[in-house]
């Protein structure tokens, strides 16, 4: 696998691996259904290509030259010392291979004046949350709404210091 930038002809394949790997992580927790409903409006590929034209942002892929393996995309805040983590994804069958950290320190590594990386994650998916606290993250509160109110989904915020 290598990473590098996506675009706009990488989106389908992109929409196909967030919505794999949403249902192998989420069905348990909300159900089929609701998760269905999630990634057909959050893993649009419009809503994707809204991703790609915004400023200071990073939208990478891990390609092997026939499919996606993980993705990763993070955006600056109004405070230039602050990005969140928006997004970091691997395919269920490489998930554990070294590929979420190597995402992850591509998104680091693309905001050099960054002090600060957060994000939010669901409080049950323990396997996500052990990987963010090996990789430097600390616990720093909760949210009511991830993602946005539509779903009332309550999330944990995790920060990591840069500096």
């Amino acid at each position: 696998m290598f990473l590098r930038t996506a675009s706009e002809r990488d989106l389908p394949a992109v929409r196909d691996l967030l919505v794999e790997t949403w249902h192998a992580t989420y069905d348990s927790i909300y159900g089929v259904d609701k998760v269905s409903e999630i990634t057909d409006e959050w893993h649009s590929i419009p809503s994707l290509k809204a991703r790609l034209a915004r400023p200071n942002s990073e939208f990478v892929v891990a390609d092997d030259g026939k499919s996606l393996g993980g993705m990763a995309y993070a955006a600056g805040t109004s405070d230039p010392k602050i990005v969140i983590l928006h997004q970091l994804y691997v395919r269920p069958t490489l998930q554990r291979s070294g590929l979420g950290r190597l995402l992850l320190e591509e998104i680091e590594d693309s905001f050099p004046d960054a002090r600060m990386l957060r994000l939010e994650v669901e409080a049950q998916n323990l396997p996500a949350i052990a990987f963010y606290r090996r990789n430097g993250f600390e616990p720093r509160g909760e949210v009511a709404n991830c993602g946005g109110s539509r779903f009332a989904i309550p999330a944990l915020v995790y920060e990591k210091r840069l500096d």
